[in-house]
């Protein structure tokens, strides 16, 4: 009697355990489900952020004006090929010869040339301020002792009237124009001026202030400062250092003409094959 009654209660216990099993592999179904949502919810879900970024870029890429209006024709005129020609109704392209254009640059500063000569001939005739020109820009070289006291960028009382005569030529025309500040291979090493860096860029930006403040117009004009690194003269006399101390003043028949000398180099004016013209005195 014990022994089938000790089975019996064993079957029980038996039988209970499995019933309750199931809860198990239930909540772990329940757990994975859960995940599962989660999961697929945080794909589904788009950033508002982003996708206006990606949209306003795409808009700006396929709405980008045309960079040049006027097409450059570089071979021959399509009128040399009347099978070519384009149809009646369609306006044809305008043609303009990179040798003209050049041909009126170099007109254009010899013009400018002449004007800056005429309105400051007295320095010119004392050898402090030095004219040039090709094709491409005016080159006026101002000698610091006309500008600047030693290790100064103020301006001196006496360099006033000239760069008012000076921002006048300027002023009336429509070229951009780069100041550069050179200086000599003499140390400086004061609170204001760490280097010749910042002398060269303050006494550019000296003219340049100078300039805008007598109407020319600030968007034309540049102040670069180029410390020591340029001289057009022996460093190791007082006459070089003297000539190495300087204001460039450069009149550009177009804004990204210096870059242009790279193709002929220094001592020739893009576009021609004539050296370049001596100072103009």
């Amino acid at each position: 009697m014990q022994s089938r009654r000790s089975r019996a209660v064993r079957r029980a216990n038996e039988e209970h355990t499995n019933v309750d099993r199931w809860l198990v592999s239930y909540a772990d179904f329940i757990t994975l489900l859960f995940a599962f949502f989660v999961v697929m919810y945080a794909i589904s879900s788009v950033n508002e952020g982003k996708y206006r970024v990606l949209s306003d870029t795409m808009i700006a890429a396929f709405n980008t004006p045309p960079k040049s209006l006027e097409p450059i024709q570089v071979g021959d005129p399509i009128e040399k090929f009347p099978d070519k020609q384009p149809k009646e109704g369609i306006p044809k392209p305008i043609t303009v010869e990179p040798p003209k254009i050049i041909e009126q640059q170099s007109q254009q500063m010899t013009q400018i040339a002449e004007q800056v000569k005429t309105s400051l001939q007295p320095l010119i005739d004392k050898n402090l301020i030095k004219v040039t020109k090709n094709n491409l820009w005016v080159e006026i070289d101002i000698n610091t002792s006309v500008l600047f006291s030693v290790g100064n960028a103020s301006l001196e009382a006496e360099a006033y009237a000239p760069l008012k005569k000076l921002a006048l030529v300027i002023m009336n025309l429509p070229n951009y124009v780069d100041v550069e500040g050179h200086t000599d291979n003499q140390p400086i090493k004061t609170a204001v001026y760490p280097s010749n860096w910042e002398l060269s860029a303050a006494r550019a930006a000296s003219v340049v202030r100078l300039f805008a403040e007598e109407g020319v117009e600030p968007n034309r004009l540049s102040a670069i400062g180029l410390s020591e690194y340029h001289p057009v003269g022996d460093n190791k006399s007082v006459d070089g250092r003297r000539d190495n101390r300087r204001v460039k003043i450069v009149i550009l028949a177009d804004k990204n003409a210096r870059r242009m000398v790279a193709i002929q180099g220094p001592d020739k004016p893009v576009g021609s094959d004539k050296p370049a013209e001596p100072p103009v005195h």
